[in-house]
């Protein structure tokens, strides 16, 4: 009888284990809870080149929290379960997503190995705020930053980029 309850009891813990280790990171405002947090929607698009024969795209609902020093940025899928969380320090940064977990030795190298594209995770910060900061390559628009508008192109170098957030009010 004792033999039987031990077995119930160790089943029931691998279960409750199981089950707990299948779930993602924390949202990343609960990580960052003293930073400024941006929602909304993104949509980031690398046109096709002579290395990037197809081009891609990435649109996700998201919520931003940190600076380019330290923060996190949890993807959204279209029905709204979590897609994606990614965390940076000054050290390194983590993506989790449902099926692995990836570490990568800066949040620019993350961002080009997962975009295939760099991103200016610098002058990203100053747009979301409304503040049209330079960025090498690129061109901003934050003329409809008031309506929760953010536009941004690279043309150079190649392959040419596209972002475009609007977030939520």
């Amino acid at each position: 009888m004792i033999y039987r309850r031990r077995k119930i009891i160790a089943g029931l813990c691998t279960v409750t284990f199981g089950i707990t280790g299948c779930a993602l990171a924390p949202k990343v405002s609960d990580l960052h809870s003293t930073s400024s947090i941006w929602r909304g929607r993104l949509a980031v698009r690398v046109e096709a080149d002579e290395t990037n024969r197809l081009g891609h795209s990435l649109t996700a609902g998201f919520e931003l929290t940190g600076n380019a020093t330290e923060g996190g940025l949890t993807l959204y899928t279209p029905i709204g379960g979590t897609a994606a969380v990614m965390t940076w320090t000054r050290t390194d940064a983590t993506l989790l997503s449902q099926s692995e977990r990836r570490r990568f030795p800066s949040l620019k190298v993350m961002i080009e190995q997962i975009i295939g594209t760099d991103i200016p995770v610098d002058a990203l910060f100053a747009w979301l705020q409304g503040t049209n900061a330079a960025a090498e390559g690129w061109m901003a628009d934050v003329t409809d930053h008031q309506n929760g508008r953010i536009k941004a192109v690279r043309t150079l170098p190649s392959p040419a980029a596209s972002l475009r957030v609007v977030l939520e009010k």
